[in-house]
């Protein structure tokens, strides 16, 4: 069985974490009112197993995502992915849009698959070499980097504890993916709605990167203000009070 945490009941929140972190990591996210939560670990995260798929792309994974809704007994939700999530939400958008109530990809990883074969080999081995050290040490380098400068420390041992806990196996497919694959052709496909958000002072997926993907489309853009790439947990009492905002979207949609 796919893991999976969840807490709360009312409209379904899937969040989708990203390539270093895992469903643990959405804690400051669980409580929220009227939201009934989930937070998924992707294939080879986690609890969950591999894809039986060598090389998967977002697709695979968004395959995954639905049979674990429907074990979860979930036909439609609001989904939210966090960089490598919002490539796979993307997927999951084009492969079964009557499946999603609201789109929000947040600090987005949008993959390389439309770049030079060269760039996308360069990001295949920083991640093959990443991993390589393990986890406990890509924690120790890299956990403070995901968050906004002075950012809390039991935020930065949030992000480490993610890390430490990541399988190879999982990492390096992952990793694949986002080498591989490409958020453009999976939104091109979906055709609807979304909005994009991201942290002010995010130095792993740029601010200007990520409004370019809202603009490229002409979908709403929120800057997350005192917030890294980890922007969910540097400023959550934002990032929850956009949550809440689609929340009120959602019902006001359902009773029109």
């Amino acid at each position: 069985m796919t893991g999976f945490r969840e807490q709360g009941c009312g409209i379904p929140l899937m969040l989708l974490h990203g390539i270093s972190s895992g469903a643990t990591s959405w804690h400051k996210q669980m409580v929220l009112a009227g939201f009934r939560v989930l937070a998924w670990d992707m294939p080879g995260y986690g609890e969950s197993p591999m894809l039986n798929v060598a090389r998967a792309n977002a697709g695979d994974y968004a395959d995954a995502l639905a049979a674990m809704l429907d074990s979860a007994g979930v036909r439609q939700t609001v989904l939210v992915g966090h960089s490598l999530g919002a490539l796979v939400a993307s997927a999951f958008a084009a492969k079964y849009p009557d499946r999603v109530l609201h789109l929000v990809l947040a600090d987005a990883a949008q993959g390389y698959g439309q770049s030079t074969p060269e760039q996308r080999e360069k990001v295949w081995r920083s991640r093959e070499q990443q991993i390589a050290l393990g986890g406990e040490i890509l924690a120790q380098t890299r956990a403070a980097k995901l968050l906004h400068p002075g950012a809390r420390e039991a935020d930065i041992a949030t992000v480490a504890a993610g890390m430490g806990r990541l399988r190879a196996e999982g990492y390096l497919a992952a990793a694949w993916m986002l080498a591989h694959d490409d958020i453009h052709g999976w939104l091109r496909i979906y055709g609807g709605a979304f909005e994009v958000w991201c942290g002010e002072q995010d130095a792993i997926t740029p601010p200007e990167l990520v409004h370019g993907l809202a603009l490229r489309y002409g979908m709403p853009y929120t800057a997350i203000p005192q917030a890294g790439h980890a922007s969910y947990l540097d400023n959550d009492a934002f990032f929850n009070q956009q949550l809440l905002r689609i929340k009120q979207e959602v019902r006001d949609e359902c009773t029109n």
